[in-house]
């Protein structure tokens, strides 16, 4: 028996030291960062080169600080022969909710919605305007493994804008696919910048701040790195008010 107690401590050890890593702290500027959605699919054949021009945003200097990108796989063209393993209902129906509360046209992929608005600009070559210059406030995150903590300081517009939520998003990059199905059968896709997980919270009154605390699981999906993504709207509304983002450690770090 005490063989066997001193050869488990060792790996019990392990994995503890494995949720001993930093907390990481996150804190946007006190303008409003932008944040970008992409609405895709692995079942439609148009989505790939909107995928890829996400991916190119990892390299991009205003990451994180000015530009908050994500990317939510939808359900809707799983019947055509391939499902997205990526794809959430809830994700097609954030989608809807845009369209049905008249902030984008129509629901289809790929979709670019950019401060809660649609933006069509990708189709013509366009690049996204990043940053309004308009005070918002300061919006802070500390993740500690699967354990959140939000802070908004609202100023300007977000001051006035009533009940508040905070949105989180934890995401995934360098995760592949070979399809097998489908539109794009044949085909190795890459994606970036993948909604893994999301919640929505509301944020509670304080002196001025507005705070939350919650929990994020932590999904195991393959993927080479992860960061988390973040933003504030008015309860019930759309409405992109401040967004922060970063990139977090490697489990064990």
């Amino acid at each position: 028996m005490g063989w066997v107690r001193w050869t488990l401590l060792p790996c019990a050890l392990l994995i503890a030291m494995r949720s001993w890593a930093a907390p990481v702290e996150l804190e946007s500027p006190d303008t409003r960062a932008t944040l970008l959605e992409l609405y895709t699919s692995e079942g439609c054949s148009s989505c790939p080169p909107a995928d890829r021009w996400l991916s190119g945003l990892r390299d991009d200097p205003r990451l994180w600080r000015e530009l908050v990108p994500v990317a939510f796989h939808v359900d809707y063209w799983d019947y055509i022969g391939w499902p997205d393993r990526f794809a959430r209902a809830a994700h097609s129906q954030r989608q809807r909710s845009y369209a049905s509360s008249g902030r984008v046209g129509s629901v289809y992929t790929p979709g670019f919605v950019v401060d809660g608005r649609e933006w069509r600009g990708w189709f013509r070559g366009r690049k996204p305007q990043i940053g309004s210059g308009m005070h918002a406030g300061v919006l802070g995150l500390e993740v500690d493994g699967e354990r959140i903590a939000a802070r908004f300081d609202p100023q300007g517009e977000a001051r006035d804008a009533g009940q508040l939520e905070l949105h989180v998003a934890r995401l995934g990059f360098g995760l592949t696919t070979e399809v097998g199905a489908g539109e794009n059968a044949g085909r190795a896709l890459r994606h970036d910048f993948v909604v893994l997980d999301y919640r929505r919270v509301p944020l509670i009154a304080g002196d001025r701040v507005l705070t939350a605390g919650f929990t994020l699981p932590l999904t195991e999906s393959g993927a080479e790195r992860h960061a988390v993504a973040a933003w504030v709207t008015p309860r019930g509304d759309q409405a992109v008010l401040q967004a922060v983002g970063g990139w977090l450690p490697p489990p064990g770090s």
